[in-house]
């Protein structure tokens, strides 16, 4: 489906599509150059397997009557999300879950929505993150919110006229450009990939998305070299252990309900075992206003989160987890040979 953005549903859900295809049609390179937070080469799969759950969500909202972009997206943020694949995957979703708050009720996309949008998402990111390490997805994330939010403020990128659709395409092109930009610097900001001479696979699969969104606003079709640049790396006789990160154990996911003092604990608990700590509630629906996330940090409620964690092994994990509730959708992965355990 190659309908505009501006058209409102149709075009999330052609976006949503495109993803997914073009994550698909990259997955076995971002595999290839996945050498961080370790080098279990399985970020290009776990994207596209994300993305795929995304677009379901969105159709199975649409098919239910959902009439507005911000819920299109939102159905699709959550449904990525607790079943997301990974750490990239999971970043991915939190960035979607924020991307759409934004958009509750809108009708279509311009360029103030847009810049707000990223710039949700990007937060969304960081905050999810115990211990945020620059160079990587969540970057590009911010480098794309900063050129949306500069170009809504440049009288030459919008000509008076912020919610035109031409304004909406500059802003892109400008969010593009600088998440391609925050791909290349990638390989020297991380030494794991300084060493590998890749840049980073997460950063990689968020610049796809901004092209897939791209292709959806114009109709065009994403260019086969559009990863051309990057090089043709063969790191798999290259990959580097980053210190303190665990490249022999498991990676832990899974879904449960946590009040906020409950998932402030757990979260340092879970990096005291192990690392790669990526926790993120599921917001409500219609949660769309800056002030969302002071209001989720001072809520006593409880609230479903997901919740991935890399460890030496499973069992002392799962024996926290489940001193705090009752975990669900629980996946455990072999970190060395990226197949589940169980």
């Amino acid at each position: 489906m190659q309908q505009k953005l501006a058209k409102g549903i149709d075009g999330a859900l052609a976006w949503l599509n495109g993803v997914e295809a073009l994550l698909e049609r990259h997955r076995e390179r971002l595999d290839a150059i996945n050498v961080f937070p370790v080098p279990d080469g399985d970020t290009g799969t776990n994207l596209h397997l994300t993305a795929r759950e995304a677009a379901r969500g969105a159709w199975e909202a649409f098919d239910d009557g959902a009439d507005d972009v911000g819920s299109i997206l939102h159905a699709a943020a959550e449904s990525a999300l607790d079943n997301a694949r990974g750490n990239s995957g999971t970043i991915l979703s939190v960035f979607l879950i924020g991307f759409a708050e934004p958009l509750a009720a809108a009708s279509r996309l311009n360029l103030p929505r847009f810049a707000e949008a990223l710039e949700r998402g990007q937060l969304r990111a960081w905050s999810a993150l115990t211990d945020p390490v620059p160079g990587t997805m969540p970057t590009a994330m911010s480098a794309a919110a900063r050129a949306a939010a500069d170009a809504l403020h440049d009288d030459e990128v919008t000509g008076g006229e912020p919610e035109s659709r031409a304004a909406l395409l500059a802003g892109l092109e400008r969010a593009v450009t600088a998440a391609r930009a925050a791909v290349v610097r990638s390989e020297s900001e991380l030494e794991t990939l300084t060493a590998a001479r890749v840049v980073d696979a997460g950063a990689v699969g968020f610049l796809l998305v901004l092209e897939a969104l791209r292709a959806a606003l114009t109709g065009e079709e994403v260019p086969d070299g559009v990863l051309a640049e990057f090089g043709t790396h063969q790191p798999a006789a290259a990959h580097h252990q980053v210190p303190g990160e665990i490249q022999d154990g498991v990676e832990v996911m899974c879904s449960m309900d946590l009040d906020p003092l409950g998932a402030a604990t757990l979260r340092g608990e879970l990096a005291g075992l192990g690392d790669s700590v990526v926790m993120s509630p599921l917001p409500r629906p219609g949660s769309g206003d800056a002030e969302d996330l002071d209001r989720e940090a001072e809520s006593q409620e409880a609230v479903r989160w997901r919740i991935h964690v890399h460890v030496p092994a499973a069992d002392p994990v799962l024996q926290l987890l489940n001193g705090y509730g009752s975990p669900d959708n629980v996946t455990i992965t072999s970190l060395s040979s990226a197949e589940p355990c169980r």
